[in-house]
């Protein structure tokens, strides 16, 4: 999972996004968010779904599957 904590960092880091406004706009906790960039939990589906919805990308590019 290594390529997703790097690909999630690149994509919010992108959007200006800090982990706090990102956990606050997917519902989703700072410190998950924050684990996954860290490589220290792995994502669960529906949040990777979730991930990739707002960003608008798909879960392989998230994954590192693909380009984007």
């Amino acid at each position: 999972m290594r390529k997703f904590a790097e690909e999630l960092k690149e994509i919010r880091t992108e959007k200006e996004l800090s982990i706090h406004k990102l956990s606050k706009e997917v519902d989703i906790s700072a410190g998950a968010i924050c684990h996954w960039e860290n490589g220290k939990n792995d994502i669960k589906s529906d949040q990777l779904i979730s991930l990739a919805k707002f960003f608008d990308v798909s879960t392989d590019y998230l994954l590192g599957l693909e380009d984007y």
